[in-house]
């Protein structure tokens, strides 16, 4: 399993250092035939109200029962919002994050690397001028050359134009850039292959979220209308089940059972930024009843 962490070279010429589960070639995906080749923006998102921050944890390979079994994860439960009818779309890894960031699988069915057209949300996001930064524990040397606990796969952004945005940093800034005062509107945590619960322990992994979190829940950029996701990749029972919590002060709905998925994060994410949405996510819905919050 820890082969497959492996990262190339070049963008447009990755080469694994590793030999991952699935070889790695870059290659044109297929896409299935209710995707478009390339997830355009939808002109009419659902109106919500805009959130004046983003923050959106990924973790690994855990099934809603098993992500709950964690104390902290489960403490925040208790006192957030929890999507209780949640799925991951499918297995492995990187469709998963593929959906998450553009609507779209791209016809994947590995966790290979790919050369997809350049887009997704973080180009979205660019373009719209929302300041956005996706932070990789473990990357070292950039995006295609860092190697364990980081994960290629587990970042989504390398993916589009097969190349490495400057947004995407290491870790390591994380901690000081939560005590300024300058967060990006939107930012993406990727843990490395322990901490993210691929390869450790769960008890590891809520030990990692029970650091992390109140770092994010100490801004003033989640305090002042913020809205924090954390969820897993993908379940590891027959219904793809995955703990998703949606954290924000002063939440409405505290359980919801109504069927979302990783589109709807999606939709929650870009209504919440005021973006067009990507892909299937113009047609998700975008988790409103745990998005509500209690005035005051």
């Amino acid at each position: 399993m820890l082969a497959a962490a492996a990262c190339g070279g070049q963008a447009g010429k990755v080469q694994p250092r590793q030999t991952p589960l699935a070889a790695v070639q870059p290659a044109t995906p297929t896409t299935p035939p209710t995707l478009s080749p390339s997830p355009s923006p939808s002109p009419s998102p659902a109106a919500a109200a805009a959130q004046s921050h983003v923050f959106v944890i990924v973790m690994e390979n855990r099934s809603y029962s098993q992500a709950l079994a964690g104390r902290y994860a489960s403490q925040l439960a208790k006192d957030y919002g929890v999507a209780t009818n949640y799925h991951g779309i499918t297995h492995p890894s990187l469709p998963n994050y593929l959906a998450m960031t553009s609507g779209s699988t791209w016809g994947i069915s590995d966790d290979a690397f790919h050369n997809l057209p350049a887009g997704g949300l973080g180009t979205q996001l660019t373009k719209a001028g929302v300041p956005w930064r996706a932070y990789m524990e473990g990357m070292s040397n950039g995006c295609f050359r860092s190697g364990y606990p980081y994960a290629l796969k587990h970042n989504p952004f390398a993916y589009y134009g097969s190349a490495c945005p400057a947004e995407v940093v290491p870790f390591n800034g994380f901690a000081s850039d939560m005590a300024s005062p300058d967060v990006p509107r939107f930012v993406w945590i990727t843990p490395g292959l322990c901490n993210d619960g691929h390869d450790c322990s769960t008890a590891v992994a809520d030990g990692w979220l029970a650091k992390t979190v109140p770092m994010i829940l100490a801004t003033s950029a989640w305090k002042d209308g913020g809205v924090l996701f954390i969820t897993w990749d993908e379940g590891e029972d027959s219904a793809n089940s995955v703990l998703t919590l949606v954290i924000h002060p002063h939440p409405q709905v505290h359980l919801s059972n109504q069927s979302y998925n990783h589109y709807s994060l999606l939709a929650a994410i870009e209504d919440s930024l005021g973006v067009s949405r990507l892909g299937v996510a113009a047609r998700a819905s975008p988790m409103a009843d745990l998005m509500a919050s209690n005035p005051g």
